[in-house]
């Protein structure tokens, strides 16, 4: 990797994944546990120990289905959009554990991690319709420098070279599943718009229209310099790999 990575990247699942940075923060990405088909009984009830944030990319319930419980069972702050964390409040999330914000914020929620959030092309809405904002990403950078892209649900978009140029990402999370995301022919364009070093891939294998995998994607991207990371769920990045 560009920069070493000190931390633990877990994916649990579809887009579900637990970051441990180098100070011990532990971070929840779209937790989509209990009714995932992927995620090992290991993730289940209260198997992801301790969550200190949970981030929110947008409303559909294969990315929001167990925000309420964690956050019920850990305490954890729960950061993402607006009009989303409102919807979070009418289902009993308390107002000093949601963190409202929007695209082009960066927010700090513990000393040395900082999370922005940023752009993505997807449709929102929560389990009962109501509008909850615009999906979006997320660029969080730990305590050492490194950053991490976690793109969402999104299809390529040229302003990923923004994305790429103003927050210089380290590592990107993108979903390269197909039909309700980018395939792994969107997410090698998007992973040559980032300039990233290396990509884990999400949104795929959880449901039968996901057909894209690692493997397409890397074979996309076997003559550039990006290493494409062929994680299972449970599988983890710990630091060092890839290097």
């Amino acid at each position: 990797m560009a920069n070493d990575f000190s931390g633990t990247l877990t994916w649990v699942g579809h887009s579900t994944f637990l970051l441990i940075t180098p100070g011990g923060r532990r971070i929840l990405f779209d937790p989509f546990i209990e009714d995932n088909p992927t995620a090992g009984a290991q993730f289940r009830g209260d198997g992801v120990g301790e969550v200190d944030l949970i981030l929110v990319s947008h409303g559909h319930g294969d990315h929001l289905g167990d925000v309420v419980a964690q956050q019920a069972r850990t305490g954890a702050q729960v950061a993402g959009m607006v009009e989303l964390l409102g919807w979070f409040g009418t289902q009993g999330v308390p107002a000093d554990k949601r963190i409202a914000f929007n695209k082009g914020g960066t927010i700090e929620p513990f000393e040395g991690v900082r999370v922005t959030m940023v752009h993505a092309q997807h449709s929102s809405s929560a389990p009962d319709g109501t509008y909850v904002g615009e999906a979006a990403g997320f660029v969080v950078e730990l305590e050492d420098g490194y950053r991490i892209y976690f793109a969402g649900d999104t299809n390529v978009f040229g302003d990923m070279r923004i994305i790429g140029e103003l927050y210089m990402p380290d590592l990107a999370i993108l979903p390269i599943g197909g039909h309700y995301t980018m395939d792994p022919r969107e997410a090698a364009m998007a992973a040559e718009l980032l300039g990233v070093p290396d990509v884990v891939g999400m949104h795929w294998g959880t449901f039968p229209p996901l057909t894209g995998t690692p493997q397409q994607l890397a074979a996309l991207l076997s003559e550039v310099h990006v290493t494409v990371h062929e994680l299972e769920p449970g599988d983890s990045l710990r630091g060092g790999a890839g290097a």
